[in-house]
């Protein structure tokens, strides 16, 4: 009898275990060793990436509706030095050019998006289709797969045609789930047959934030303390219609996958024996990450989320949260549908507790109660919000392991910026970048993270949204006073290039090599780089001051000859 019951009980402890959540992340763990030296698994794809708004330009060419970022761009003062992206890097014309520099980098895969107001003008998929559109992805695609590289597509890249955000508020309103839908069933079914990879949603926290809570980006709005909240409850929505669309219309026949790209910092406690520390950075992690993830894996919103924005909407004598809820169907709806989790990830914040009185208004970032801070030793090669600290990726990397049940990862965006007005294309901080942070990821793959891919950020300087062009985030250079929009090799492409060829770091001989390899051959493209302003004069002379003054001598000859024949009669 009392063996038997033994066996129970072992049999009841071990079912414990495996039902147990997995969401065991050791924050008092910090393992910062040494730079490891080794490969990744085979077939590990390498890649680079871009967005339609950032790079295509033509923005108003071949039919394109107008995005509210086409709109928002145009309004004085929103973005740093009123830079717009009606330009950029001319990608929509250029895009050839740019699948070579791929090619000889020996990239394995590209990241895109495809510009919903190109493809539907009006937003609407019954109103009117722009087939010059579809035509220019359809050759983005086609040329791509001709040069072996796996296109790897965003459906939504923060362009929402300009028409559906002025009829309906955009994510503001539930009706874009199914106008999302439409736009997303239109690529699955021109383009589905040719991609493999899917996202529907590019950091989606950004959208919602951004766009609805702080007004930095488009559509500009300030919806302090729900505006963020009501976008992102859409948001989720429409990424569960588009995969269950997938799942019972296209997967049969077309055998891809669809993810969505979430970023998120790293948030370290400050003390991590300290209790309160610990749980500030889990808030900070949850409401950046968990708020889209823990709903598309496990089907609600943390439960942090939940408790801390309901408590102080009751203190602001609000009758309900400002968190939207989810019904039970929803629940069940939304709960599973992620075959890979695409991350976005540049740098790491220590966070400590902060308490913010519910007097001061409400916001989402004072609903954390946390504060972020920095440590001045870190380097700060950028933007003033990127600071390079590499082992905060493989803590991310390992948070996402043990929360969501290990999902297969692809990382669909890491790099770091430079400094406004730097042409030095010998970018040594961007090599030490990249080695370290694909070094951390390497040690993430050996703690059991099941990352496939990486995508580094990205293959061109391009337009980076409110900060115009003062910021670069390119492996190639483009200089954009010139009209070509040419691009110049930074050094980093080099040194990249070798971490794809060994698939990771052979030994520390080889590596160290690569770095002075790479240094030496960008002094040619700095040689390039230096006579351009010679260029963009001559362009300047031959587009503008040639035909101001032929215009100056045909105004001043008819004035003469009017003269001339006064004097006559």
């Amino acid at each position: 009898m009392l063996a038997r019951l033994l066996l129970a009980l072992c049999q009841a402890l071990l079912l414990a275990l495996c039902v147990a959540p997995s969401n065991d992340f050791d924050w008092t763990k910090t393992d910062r060793g040494s730079f490891y030296y080794g490969t990744f698994p085979t077939g590990f794809s390498w890649g680079a990436g871009g967005s339609a708004y950032q790079t295509e330009g033509a923005w108003d060419k071949d039919g394109k509706g107008r995005s509210i970022w086409d709109v928002f761009a145009h309004k004085k003062g929103k973005i740093f030095l009123n830079d717009t992206g009606d330009s950029t890097c001319e990608g929509y014309y250029k895009f050839k050019d740019d699948i070579t520099l791929m090619t000889e980098m020996k990239l394995n895969h590209y990241r895109f998006s495809i510009s919903w107001p190109r493809i539907l003008p009006h937003g609407i998929k019954t109103e009117h289709l722009n087939e010059k559109g579809i035509k220019h992805y359809d050759d983005l695609i086609n040329t791509l797969l001709e040069n072996n590289i796996t296109p790897i597509v965003t459906l939504y890249h923060w362009d929402l045609p300009q028409i559906l955000e002025e009829k309906y508020g955009g994510w503001q309103n539930v009706s874009m789930i199914n106008y999302f839908n439409d736009f997303a069933n239109l690529c699955f079914e021109r383009f589905g047959s040719r991609i493999k990879y899917w996202i529907t949603f590019n950091n989606p926290w950004s959208v919602a934030v951004e766009g609805y809570e702080t007004g930095e980006h488009a559509p500009g709005l300030q919806l302090r303390g729900t505006g963020a909240y009501r976008a992102a409850h859409h948001i989720i929505k429409a990424h569960a219609k588009v995969w269950h669309t997938y799942d019972t219309q296209w997967r049969s026949k077309q055998k891809g996958l669809v993810g969505i790209s979430l970023s998120a910092d790293w948030g370290e406690p400050v003390d991590i024996t300290n209790q309160r520390d610990i749980e500030a950075a889990e808030r900070y992690v949850q409401f950046y990450l968990g708020w889209f993830a823990t709903p598309i894996f496990n089907g609600d919103y943390p439960q942090v989320m939940k408790d801390y924005i309901g408590r102080k909407s009751a203190q602001l004598g609000l009758g309900s949260s400002r968190l939207p809820m989810f019904s039970s169907q929803e629940k069940s709806y939304i709960k599973g549908t992620c075959d890979f989790l695409g991350i976005g990830h540049f740098t790491t914040r220590y966070v400590t507790q902060k308490n913010f009185p519910s007097g001061r208004g409400s916001s989402y970032f004072s609903d954390r109660d946390l504060a972020e801070l920095v440590d001045p030793r870190w380097p700060d090669p950028g933007s003033e919000w990127l600071y390079s600290v590499p082992w905060g990726f493989r803590r991310l990397l390992n948070f996402v392991k043990t929360q969501y049940g290990n999902p297969m990862i692809y990382v669909t965006e890491n790099g770091v910026s430079e400094k406004i007005m730097c042409t030095d294309l010998c970018d040594d901080w961007r090599m030490q970048y990249f080695k370290d942070y694909i070094n951390e990821m390497l040690k993430a793959i050996n703690d059991g993270v099941n990352v496939m891919g990486y995508t580094a950020w990205s293959l061109l300087d391009k337009f980076e949204w409110d900060e115009g062009f003062s910021e670069r985030f390119g492996l190639f250079y483009v200089d954009f006073r010139s009209k070509n929009k040419p691009r110049y090799p930074k050094a980093s492409v080099q040194f990249y290039k070798r971490i794809i060829s060994s698939n990771g770091f052979p030994n520390q001989r080889e590596v160290e090599s690569w770095r002075r390899e790479a240094t030496e051959t960008c002094s040619s493209s700095n040689q390039l780089l230096a006579a351009d302003p010679l260029t963009s004069h001559m362009e300047m002379v031959s587009e503008i001051v040639v035909p101001t003054v032929c215009t100056l001598c045909i105004l001043l000859s008819a004035v003469f000859l009017m003269f001339l024949l006064r004097r006559r009669f």
